[in-house]
Formats: structure tokens, sequence, C-alpha cells
């Protein structure tokens, strides 16, 4: 399977990429996996603040079927 994943803000900075594809070996992959091989990859710090959006939905948890786009996004502040 395919997906997308895009990386913003300070997050892309880190990883020094802003999108990226990533060919898996399942039909589905679990958020939490593929947010830790990332987060590895790169090196990335401040984990527990960054939000996910799968299709554009912010999620928590959730799997990734081909074709998805994965989010990694940074803290937000509002005013």
């Amino acid at each position: 399977m395919n997906i997308t994943i895009k990386y913003f803000g300070v997050i892309a900075e880190q990883a020094g990429i802003s999108i990226e594809s990533m060919r898996l070996e399942k039909e589905q992959a679990d958020l939490a996996e593929i947010k830790a091989v990332c987060f590895k990859k790169y090196n990335i710090s401040d984990t527990d603040s960054i939000q996910t959006a799968i299709n554009r939905e912010l999620k928590e948890t959730g799997f990734l079927q081909t074709g998805d786009e994965l989010a990694f996004l940074p803290p937000f502040a509002g005013g």
C-alpha cells in the first residue's frame, strides 16, 4: 500500500522534508506505528504536542489504507 505523509511547520523543518510517499507491505497500517517510524527516522522531538490528521480529519488513533494522506501538525496557538 502507498500513503502520502505531509509535515507542517516546525515538524517539516526538523524532518527536512514537507511531503513524502511511503510504501508499506500491509493492506492497512496503524497510525501509532507509522508515527513512531517517521519520528524515529527524522529524529522529531516533542512528539506529545504534535497532532495527526488522516485525510484532513484530526485523529489520535486509527488505521490508514492505500491512498490515504497522513499529516503531522505542529501545536496551534490562537487568540
